[in-house]
């Protein structure tokens, strides 16, 4: 096991989370959207919880994972859809809202979670930068990772609950990248080995 420090994926990830802190503090605003989007495996969890644990604003921020909204194997288009209606657009205009857990094992929605419009919030999640998202966030990140060290990790990560579907999740990430271009749309670009 590697400590933090030679380590390079915590390495960069913890470059990534410095500088991203630096960008929230010169937004200057409250409440901010930060956006975090990448392929299975790159890094954006990690990054979302770096982020969270040294937020640099008062208050806490509210940390939202897509993993916890996709409906199923085949739902990255409607978890998005469902952050952007649920989340971001009551958000941005100062409205509480909730959302809803997706509970994988039952292939039902579950409990729902407040968002509350005067803390910042940070979606995490494959599919989440899109030029409608992009429009209303204030930060938009996108985190480049090789897909050997992704493979790994999200495998690593989740087994054989993931190894079945990587490939099938894969196109409908790859079709968010040529449909949506988010990397260029984001307001900082985060590599990852």
């Amino acid at each position: 096991m590697h400590s933090r420090s030679d380590d390079p994926v915590a390495v960069a990830l913890e470059r990534a989370a410095t500088l991203i802190d630096a960008d929230v503090r010169a937004l200057a605003a409250a409440n901010p959207v930060v956006l975090i989007d990448g392929r299975s495996g790159a890094g954006k969890s990690s990054l979302a919880r770096r982020l969270a644990d040294r937020w640099p604003l008062a208050g806490r921020v509210q940390l939202i994972a897509l993993d916890s909204i996709y409906p199923g194997w085949d739902g990255l288009d409607a978890g998005v859809e469902h952050a952007l209606e649920r989340i971001l657009k009551p958000h941005g205009r100062g409205y509480h809202s909730t959302w809803h857990r997706w509970d994988w094992e039952r292939g039902v929605q579950a409990e729902s979670f407040a968002v509350n419009p005067a803390l910042g919030v940070i979606v995490e999640g494959s599919g989440i930068l899109t030029p409608t998202t992009a429009a209303i966030a204030d930060i938009g990140i996108w985190v480049e990772s090789g897909e050997a060290g992704r493979k790994a990790r999200a495998l690593a990560r989740d087994g054989d609950t993931y190894r079945p579907h990587w490939d099938r999740w894969a196109q409908q990430e790859l079709r968010h990248i040529e449909r949506d271009d988010p990397r260029s749309l984001a307001t900082r670009v985060v590599t990852v080995p």
